[in-house]
């Protein structure tokens, strides 16, 4: 899978162009169906990612495009636990966490 281009509104990927968010699963191109998320549309001023979506989570490594301007607003943390507790304790925005407690 490749991708080809992309630019505000557009993306091209293995020379076909969506004009849509798009969720890459597996090596398959689907539209994004961000209907689960449009209730926090209001609090976000657009669609934001939300965990009611169908995430493609079988995987190792997900990757979540921002938009073109970094807007959608996402943070994904991946540290340490013991530091992952720390910033759970500091943080004034709600916040989920997977708090792996072996290894």
């Amino acid at each position: 899978m490749r991708v080809d281009r992309f630019s505000f509104g557009s993306i091209r990927i293995d020379g076909k162009i969506y004009e849509n968010d798009v969720v890459l699963d597996r090596g398959k191109v689907r539209k994004r169906k961000k209907k689960a998320s449009k209730p926090f549309r209001d609090r976000f001023g657009h669609t934001p990612l939300s965990t009611e979506e169908n995430i493609p989570w079988k995987c190792a490594t997900l990757v979540v495009g921002t938009g073109a301007e970094g807007s959608l607003p996402v943070e994904l943390v991946a540290v340490p636990t013991e530091k992952a507790i720390a910033l759970l304790k500091t943080t004034a925005k709600p916040t989920n966490a997977v708090l792996h407690i072996t290894c």
